[in-house]
């Protein structure tokens, strides 16, 4: 008769509790987030100040233009932090558009006639993958938790049986 098999592998210890363990991660990584959150609202606060003091004479406006762009970098960015503590995720197409005003933001500061034009026609081209990156996250299904499509496609497959 054989021995049965020792499943200790499979089960693991009870002070081990993984889901226990898991819930404390995310809590910890939701207040890394939080934290980041309000140290992203502190400075952008400090950058509108700084953007208000370069509107006063003499007015530069290529720093005043700099400013506003960053202030928007900011934005999308504190924007992608509370997309990803409500749905636990980083939204693909938000972190796109902070890319695509980041770099925007670096040609309007340096100025187009002041860069060299191998770096404007790279810079033309990784616009180009992301502006294609945007439209092609419409048609990818969204994984997260919340929308399951294969779940919904399955469910509309059996009413559709039923009837």
């Amino acid at each position: 008769m054989q021995k049965p098999l020792n499943n200790s592998s499979s089960n693991p210890p009870q002070w081990l509790n993984l889901r226990l363990i898991v819930s404390a991660l995310e809590t910890v990584q939701d207040l890394i987030v939080i934290s980041l959150c309000i140290g992203l609202f502190c400075f952008m606060v400090l950058e509108l100040r700084e953007m208000f003091f370069s509107l006063l004479p003499p007015l530069n406006f290529k720093q005043v233009t700099a400013d506003i762009l960053f202030l928007l970098v900011l934005v999308e960015l504190f924007r992608l932090l509370i997309i990803y503590l409500q749905e636990q995720r980083v939204s693909i197409g938000v972190a796109v558009e902070v890319c695509i005003v980041s770099v925007l933001r670096e040609v309007i500061v340096r100025g187009v006639l002041e860069t060299p034009w191998v770096q404007i026609l790279s810079t033309g081209g990784f616009l180009l993958v992301l502006g294609m990156l945007l439209v092609i996250r419409v048609w990818l299904p969204p994984t997260f938790e919340g929308i399951d499509p294969e779940r919904r496609i399955s469910s509309i497959k059996r009413s559709l049986s039923d009837n």
